[in-house]
Order: C-alpha cells, then structure tokens, then sequence
C-alpha cells in the first residue's frame, strides 16, 4: 500500500478526475452521498449490497440446486455497484494524495470486478452456468483486492481524522 500511496504517475488523471466529481451538479444528493444524514460515510454502508450478494452467488455455486440463486444475487449485486461507487466517488474526490492514489487503485479493482460479475451473468443467462461459475469466483478475487485497498483508503482516513487527545486539565477543586 505504501508503494501505492507514493506513486505521483497517475496524479494528472486525479487531480481531474476529483476537479470533474467535485463539479458534478448532485446538489442536496452529495451530502446524502457523503452519508451526513447518518453522521458517518455511506459507501460502506452501501457496498454491502454488492459484496454480500457476490459472496452469497459464491456460496450458493458449490451448493447443488443454487445456480439460479446466485444468478439472481449476482444481478442484484450488479445493481446494487451503482449506488456504492456513487457514493464512493464523492468521498474520493474530497482525499489528499496518498488516500486518492489508493482510492483509484481500488476503483480500478472494482472495473475489474463488474467486468468479471457481467461477464458471469452474461454466461449465466446463456445457459453456461461452469463459465459462469468460473468469472464469479475469479470477482470474488478481484472483490478482495479491492476491499483490502478501499479498507485501507477508510483505515488511513480514520487515523488522519483522529486528533491527538488534549492534555488532561487538572481537576477542579472540590467544593467546600
């Protein structure tokens, strides 16, 4: 992660793409997006969704009988990207540099894990349930790489956020 935090190659294409997130007209919906109504970010919260589907598709694919399940929870999970990567881009474009180098390696392994989860339902719905099978497990991985980068970007946040603790005052005399 260190690495990745202090690679500059790809600053250009952050330093725009935070300017084109902070200048999308969403209005009131950022802040909704930034999760305030909660008192804590709502991409966490929101990418629930598509992990525990993807996870529970990957469950129900070694258990006799559950492929039309899990190609139901992997659309389901497809749908549920959306709302989650919205949320998360908002919260992106608001990171200094080592955080944003990180957040966009972990927006990349999300590129990869949708590819990998159309492509199973594709495969899926086609009547090619091992093909399927196959691309699901291989976005379970790509889900993996991405949780560990985005729970860094949330872990590194979190400490930057945290303010060193006050010096303890001296107690108040008792009353008398």
């Amino acid at each position: 992660m260190g690495r990745i935090e202090q690679a500059t190659l790809a600053d250009p294409a952050v330093r725009v793409l935070q300017r084109a997130v902070g200048a999308l007209p969403l209005g009131g919906a950022r802040d909704l997006l930034r999760g305030k109504p909660l008192g804590h970010p709502l991409h966490p919260v929101l990418v629930q969704v598509p992990v525990g589907c993807f996870l529970s598709a990957g469950v129900l694919d070694v258990v006799p009988g559950g492929q039309p399940a899990a190609t139901t929870l992997t659309a389901v999970g497809l749908a549920g990207a959306a709302p989650a990567a919205l949320a998360g881009w908002v919260d992106w474009a608001d990171l200094p540099p080592e955080q944003a180098r990180v957040g966009l390696a972990h927006a990349v392994s999300n590129i990869a894990v949708i590819a990998c989860y159309v492509t199973s339902l594709g495969a899926r719905m086609g009547g090619e349930a091992a093909k399927g099978r196959r691309w699901s497990f291989a976005g379970l991985t790509a889900v993996a790489v991405s949780g560990a980068l985005g729970g860094h970007v949330a872990y590194s946040r979190a400490l930057a956020d945290v303010s060193p603790q006050a010096e303890p005052q001296a107690e108040p005399p008792a009353p008398q």
